[in-house]
Order: C-alpha cells, then structure tokens, then sequence
C-alpha cells in the first residue's frame, strides 16, 4: 500500500505532472486529447467573457476537497470562483471558494467525471457541477446542489442559456471548432 500524503507533503512536491490526491494517495491525471483542450480554453473564455466581476473561472487549478489526514486535491477541467479568492492569488483553492466546477468527460475519464467527482464535489459544498459531454452532439448538463445533492437544473445541445451561477449563452457546437 502506497504510503499516505498530506496537504503539507503535497504542497512540497515538485510541480510540473498533473497530478491529483485523492484520500492521501497522488493519482496521475491523464493527460486531455486535443478536441477536449480545445474545449477547456473555449468554455473558460466564454465564461470569463460573460460572468459578472464577482466570479472568476480557471483551468487546471488544485482545489483543496478534503483537508482531514487523508486529503483530497482534484484538479477540475474549469472552476468558477469568487473574486476575492482570486484576489488572494492563492497557490490552490479552496472548495468553499468554488461556485462552479466544470468537466468535460474524456474517454477514460468518465466514471470519475460522471460519478466519483460529483459526489465529492456535493459532498464538499460545491455548489454548482457542469459535465459536458464531447459526443454527437456536444452537450452541457448542469447540476445545482440541493440539500446535499445534485440536481438536474439545466441541460441542452447546441445554442445554450444557463441561468446558474449567472446568465450564460453557448454555442456547444463551437466548442471543438478549429477557429
């Protein structure tokens, strides 16, 4: 059995691999094709072009979910957070600074996007969950935290309105576009 890492062991390995920690064990995080590169960059454009001053989002950032003797660090394909946690130009988040995490299922990845991180993500407080689905249509579903779990609030393909955490219009057809 592997042996355990804390947060402090954790924030001393060197950067430079995806990794995330999940209960105290670092997990390598596979690394995405392109059409779901692509996606990532568009969706966090999108979002940083349409959110009022008082949300930020990232890519690729650490957000603390689990700070107990076996901690979880997970690295969401895009988070959406409040703009004084960004203002403190944290080294990682926190998940209590988290309004939105966003995952966008990759072959391989789809257990955890589907199941294992929402569940952790509700678990944490996390109060808004988007999977977006890179098929035959490209498709967005978007979850709302409701007494400790998540709820289908929104969902579409194609020209999109959310209305959570504030007003957004995509085009999911464009997210994979070249130009």
């Amino acid at each position: 059995m592997p042996a355990l890492v804390t947060l402090d062991e954790w924030d001393a390995m060197p950067g430079g691999e995806d990794l995330e920690l999940v209960d105290g064990v670092p997990h390598v995080v596979t690394a995405a094709a392109p059409p779901h590169q692509k996606a990532k960059s568009r969706l966090a454009y999108w979002l940083d072009e349409q959110l009022p001053p008082s949300l930020v989002s990232y890519q690729d950032v650490d957000v603390v979910i689990d700070r107990s003797s076996r901690p979880t660090v997970r690295k969401p394909d895009i988070v959406v957070v409040t703009a004084e946690a960004a203002d403190r130009n944290p080294k990682r988040f926190d998940v209590k600074d988290v309004v939105l995490a966003v995952e966008i299922v990759s072959p391989g990845s789809e257990r955890v996007d589907r199941v294992t991180k929402p569940m952790q993500y509700a678990k944490a407080g996390i109060a808004h969950y988007w999977l977006v689905e890179l098929g035959d249509p490209i498709s967005l579903t978007a979850f709302e935290l409701v007494d400790g779990i998540y709820k289908l609030v929104e969902d579409g393909v194609g020209e999109v309105q959310l209305t959570r955490p504030a007003p957004l219009a995509f085009d999911l057809d464009a997210l994979t576009r070249r130009r």
